[in-house]
């Protein structure tokens, strides 16, 4: 019989040495439950993840974003949308998040495929539903929605009911698919 093993928190040891490897001032953290949130401005993003790779062995788990539009108790000052990089440590159990903020009207981080491979069909994703691009990317086009739409759903100033742009789109039946 075999134990499910359920990854954890990372502990302050293994902070306290990725705080010593990078240095005061690029990242700053925060927590919530047992997740540690380690927030990177964009520009320190690769430098971060890099690092987070190859000397604490951490591997890209999940990605995803987040309109932070009108949110409760949200300063207007800070970003308008988050992208969340969910990190797990295999040998350890360890996992972290990474999260980086980036604001309209040129929603841009670099890309993470050259760090984790398989941030690409992530990435795509999230710019597909968001419009945030990512800087680099080796093949950012739309993934989900047809490459003529103009929007993107799941921003929060889109409309729930759409604009009206799906009476245009090509209707694909069964036989053809």
């Amino acid at each position: 019989m075999t134990t499910k093993q359920t990854s954890k928190p990372l502990p302050d040891a293994t902070l306290a040495r990725i705080r010593k490897r990078c240095g005061e001032g690029v990242f700053s953290v925060s927590s919530h439950l047992d997740n540690l949130r380690l927030y990177v401005p964009g520009s320190k993003l690769v430098e971060l993840a890099t690092i987070l790779r190859d000397e604490f062995g951490f591997h890209l788990t999940e990605l995803g974003g987040a309109d932070y539009l009108g949110y409760p108790g949200r300063s207007p000052a800070s970003h308008r949308f988050e992208v969340h990089y969910v990190l797990l440590n295999y040998d350890t159990a360890e996992r972290l998040i990474l999260k980086s903020g980036v604001s309209d009207p040129d929603p841009t981080l670099p890309t993470l495929v050259p760090v984790w491979l398989g941030a690409g069909w992530m990435e795509r994703e999230v710019f597909d539903m968001y419009g945030i691009v990512f800087q680099g990317h080796p093949d950012l086009r739309r993934i989900l929605m047809p490459e003529e739409f103009q929007s993107f759903p799941l921003r929060k100033d889109y409309p729930l009911r759409g604009r009206g742009e799906r009476h245009n789109f090509e209707r694909v039946t069964r036989e053809d698919s």
